[in-house]
């Protein structure tokens, strides 16, 4: 994952032409200036002024570059940053107030807010697009990418060249060796085309992604409403994060930025041209979504951008895990091949913590568990509600928790416990809210339940390392 921070004024006023105005396609690496506008030397960072409204603060330039790090978490302790406003906001009605503000408005809105916690997701055309609104915004901003290990040449090339070009330092972040040898040695390289991409992207680019966050209070992505017809078409300009957690740990706990959300693929090819700024050469040769080498291939005239992507699966479900929260329940429903009726009998969403080290409870074996006092292993389980959000924003992390936990000697279990069971475990087995975590002792009847709202792998492993 790349982090990059740069030192950056502002003067004088933005150019009031628009960057949005129609040009020709093209096949250079560089966008090429063609079309009805008139192209001037590329001023000098420091010349570039951008004059919104609503501009609250100024930030301080950095006085010096960070250096390459392996993670984006100890560099927000060591540079120096704006501070960042505190307390609850409603970005719902934050996003309704932005929905027809320009990417340039919202880019400098969400720097503002965020300070040094906040950094953009690099990866392909649209993310230099954001890297090329930061810049303009005049204030400092990181920049985090993911290197699976299986990424185009061209790619890494595009890498290098945004580096020079905007004078930043990518900071990648890299998969777990032992997890992506363990994957390759029992399942080999090319799984994917078997049984689907989501172990691979999981492993190589989704747990990656949850280290790098961690460190983050708000990110910023390239989601554009037309990528995907079946997952994108109604993102936020902002919201609260659906899926990972951010530094203060907990459901809510990260804000995700979509300044691009209602530009159009043809509007955002037109601003890099426009701006003359590096771009994938794969992009010439017929490619539009790029991601890994083996899940990526060129689409033909009139084909959907996503087409080139896991072209072997369904066209309407096409996310990598990065973005799951855009799935709709009905479509995480039939890519499981299970679900499970809400209690009030009126929609079908997907069961979840499928994974096989997670053991399903039925009503009679968790009241066995509870009867139990002299167990031969404790029991860590999860009361949850599959249609619950909080309970779908910590699957990842509970079913990474059972994967490090298997073989340790502590079982991992779950128990829907919403419809005819809430009222049992409510009585029985203190449940609150949903998910509610518990600990069963080894020799012990009664469970300890898990008091915090922090829900990643460690916090959690710390919890049953303290009691076992």
């Amino acid at each position: 994952m790349a982090l990059a921070v740069t030192t950056t004024s502002s003067s004088s006023t933005a150019p009031s032409t628009s960057f949005f105005s129609r040009l020709g396609s093209s096949s250079d690496v560089k966008a090429p200036q063609t079309g009805s506008f008139r192209f001037l030397e590329r001023p000098h960072v420091s010349s570039v002024v951008v004059n919104l409204t609503q501009r609250c603060s100024s930030i301080r330039p950095l006085n010096a570059q960070p250096q390459r790090n392996d993670s984006i978490v100890p560099l927000a302790a060591t540079i120096v940053a704006p501070e960042v406003e505190k307390g609850q906001e409603d970005f719902e009605q934050l996003a309704k107030d932005l929905e027809n503000a320009s990417p340039l408005e919202i880019m400098d809105k969400a720097l503002e807010k965020f300070g040094n916690d906040i950094a953009i997701a690099f990866s392909g055309a649209e993310d230099v697009a954001l890297i090329e609104y930061a810049h303009l915004t005049g204030r400092p901003y990181r920049v985090f990418s993911l290197d699976t290990g299986r990424l185009n040449p061209e790619t890494y090339r595009l890498f290098d060249a945004v580096e020079k070009h905007y004078g930043i330092h990518i900071e990648y972040m890299f998969p777990d060796a032992v997890e992506v040898q363990a994957l390759v040695r029992t399942k080999g390289l090319f799984s994917f085309y078997e049984d689907g991409h989501q172990e691979c992207c999981r492993v190589r680019k989704v747990r990656p992604l949850r280290r790098a966050l961690k460190g983050l209070r708000a990110w910023i992505t390239g989601q554009r409403k037309d990528q995907s017809p079946g997952t994108r078409s109604e993102i936020p300009v902002v919201q609260v994060d659906p899926v990972f957690e951010g530094l203060d740990g907990g459901a809510g706990s990260l804000v995700k930025w979509n300044p691009v959300a209602n530009v159009n693929g043809l509007d955002v090819w037109n601003f890099l041209r426009t701006m003359d700024v590096p771009v994938n050469s794969l992009h010439s040769q017929g490619y539009v979504s790029i991601g890994c080498e083996p899940c990526t291939r060129p689409v033909l005239p009139g084909q959907h951008e996503r087409e080139g992507r896991w072209w072997w699966e369904d066209a309407k479900a096409k996310e990598c895990g990065l973005h799951k929260g855009n799935l709709k329940q009905e479509d995480t429903a039939q890519l499981n091949g299970n679900g499970a009726t809400h209690s009030n009998g009126s929609a079908t969403v997907a069961d979840i913590f499928n994974s096989q080290n997670v053991i399903s409870l039925s009503r009679a074996g968790i009241e066995n568990l509870t009867k139990l006092e002299n167990r031969k292993e404790p029991w860590l389980v999860v009361l949850y509600a599959p249609w619950c959000r909080f309970c779908q924003a910590m699957e990842e992390s509970y079913d990474d928790l059972a994967e490090k936990l298997a073989g340790s000697g502590v079982k991992v279990a779950k128990f829907r416990a919403d419809g005819e069971q809430k009222e049992y475990a409510k009585s029985e087995l203190e449940l609150g809210s949903f998910p509610t975590i518990l600990f069963f002792p080894k020799h012990s009847s009664r469970p300890i339940k898990y008091p915090s709202e922090k829900r990643d792998v460690d916090s959690l492993t710390a919890f049953v390392n303290a009691l076992r």
